[in-house]
């Protein structure tokens, strides 16, 4: 029997919806609140207003994908989900940067993983970046607000696996390893989350705000480029869109204006802060798209008699932060470990090598095991992090140079990884890395490790999560927008998505802009009852 498809369901009885793609004229909207972008951040900002009574209008640059498409298909997913067909990168190519690009945003394509914003990094933003009203105990019930909402709870199925090398191998060494909270209801434990939810068990924007919006009179445009925000005086007037081709590749011609009252900016960590310099957004103190982080990520491989089978089952259920606070907040750099899903595509270009080597790879898979430390960039005053630029056809690109700080971390991470690969019972194990290969004792992989020559292109390095752009902090010297989002310059203007945040935070972000998110839509929906 098919899985039911809710939004098709929706879209049967009548959602209000528009499809840049087929236009074959011009479009005029209105709306109380535009929403730029419809992943976490725009989509709890959706369905807390449109609960309120205001007339929503949601805009997504990518396509409007659900359930009935997703066909566990890595060509088809990645490039029909992802920015830039999976092909975003740093700007010197050396950095991958995985970001969904669909309605329901990185939502729909991530793999689940839901973690509160840590103490530490909240504590460091009001201490260091005059960040108010955001501490632990201020954004506890918003958390747990968004937790109840999205199913998130720590995944009570046995581990797969992949992830279960991580606790085999931490319980040996005698590090903290705990299970992972997941947004998930009914999930029938297949590992393809990354190409989309196929059985609607994953809480994404897709099945959870988005439909409550629409529900409430809201409205949805998709394959829409905002490529403006039109500005008089202190103030957004209207947004200048262009529609894309279902491929969402090309400009169609059709050329779409939206007027609203307030307009919300939720584009993500790259997207957002690219649409304010498209618009020569007011910048006095040339903040915008400084401070932008990722959480860079390096990975090592191991293999093992067992089958480990690394593409099915949840894809991350089991982390260790053994490594995250020991230093406090502005020690070394330091890291979260967790593992990725290896599905074949994926799998290929990380595990490198050609000819022979690579179909040696790809023969062991079913045995390969992978392991990745997501380092905390932005808290230490040699982590200064990247700079969104545009190119000169507008679209943005994130200018990310890799500090001789973080180097230092990415080897203490390949040698931290390989040690609890061996604990956990592998056979051989190799940093991903051009000039690395499997070793089978962890004396090699040390010796291996510290003879690596840690440089960009040689040691493969990705990332799934942008933060900072637009910063948040009390003193618009150093920030885009006040703690609640709100722009310094343009006074209907509130940025409500990662981009908000100091410094990246050191667990995978999710959860974070949920909650954050929650709180600030809720006091906007309280100024704009009461002006």
């Amino acid at each position: 029997m098919p899985v039911p498809d809710p939004f098709r369901e929706g879209l049967a009885r009548g959602w209000k919806t528009y499809n840049g793609a087929q236009l074959t004229d011009d479009l005029s909207l209105e709306a109380d609140v535009a929403i730029i972008g419809s992943g976490a951040g725009g989509g709890t900002t959706a369905e807390i207003l449109s609960a309120a009574g205001y007339k929503v209008l949601l805009i997504e640059e990518g396509p409007l994908k659900t359930s009935s498409d997703f066909k566990l298909l890595e060509d088809e997913a990645y490039s029909s989900l992802y920015q830039e067909g999976i092909g975003r990168m740093s700007k010197d190519g050396a950095i991958t940067i995985l970001q969904g690009r669909a309605v329901g945003g990185t939502t729909l394509i991530n793999w689940t993983s839901s973690f509160r914003t840590p103490e530490p990094t909240l504590e460091h933003w009001a201490k260091e970046h005059n960040v108010t009203g955001h501490s632990p105990a201020e954004m506890a019930p918003w958390f747990e607000k968004m937790e109840q909402r999205l199913g998130v709870a720590p995944w009570r199925v046995p581990p797969n696996a992949n992830n279960d090398v991580i606790r085999k191998g931490c319980e040996q060494l005698g590090y903290s390893w705990h299970v992972i909270p997941r947004n998930v209801r009914g999930c029938w434990n297949l590992g393809y989350c990354g190409m989309g939810c196929p059985s609607n068990a994953k809480q994404s924007m897709m099945v959870t705000t988005i439909p409550a919006t629409l529900e409430k009179g809201g409205e949805l445009l998709y394959l829409a480029r905002v490529e403006k925000l039109l500005i008089s005086g202190d103030k957004v007037s209207g947004l200048h869109c262009v529609a894309m081709d279902e491929r969402c590749v090309e400009p169609t011609g059709r050329r779409i204006t939206v007027k609203a009252r307030h307009y919300v900016l939720a584009g993500g960590g790259i997207n957002s802060p690219a649409l304010l310099l498209r618009s020569d957004a007011p910048d006095p103190h040339k903040c915008l798209g400084k401070r932008t982080f990722l959480h860079p990520v390096n990975m090592s491989a191991a293999r093992f008699a067992d089958v480990v089978n690394p593409f099915y089952g949840a894809p991350q259920s089991i982390y260790s932060d053994h490594f995250q606070w020991k230093d406090g907040t502005t020690g070394p750099m330091a890291f979260k470990l967790e593992v990725p899903p290896l599905h074949p595509a994926l799998a290929a270009t990380l595990l490198g090598g050609f000819g022979q080597e690579n179909a040696q790879h790809m023969g062991d898979l079913p045995h390969t095991h992978a392991m990745l430390a997501l380092l905390r960039d932005g808290f230490h005053p040699d982590s200064i992090g990247g700079s969104v630029e545009l190119r000169s056809d507008g679209s943005p690109v994130l200018d990310y140079q890799v500090s001789p700080y973080a180097w230092e971390g990415l080897r203490r991470a390949f040698h931290v990884m390989a040690e609890i690969q061996f604990a956990g019972g592998a056979q051989s194990v190799m940093p991903m890395h051009a000039d690395a290969r499997y070793v089978k004792t962890l004396g090699e992989a040390r010796t291996l490790i510290d003879g690596l020559s840690l440089e960009l292109y040689r040691t493969r390095l990705g990332s799934a999560h942008v933060m900072g752009g637009c910063t948040m902090g009390e003193d618009p010297k150093n920030a885009v927008t006040d703690s609640l989002g709100r722009h310094h310059q343009l006074s209907n203007l509130s940025i409500h998505d990662g981009s908000l945040f100091p410094t990246s935070i050191g667990a995978n972000p999710q959860l974070s802009v949920y909650g954050l998110t929650a709180q600030l839509a809720t006091a906007l929906v309280d100024r704009l009852q009461n002006p």
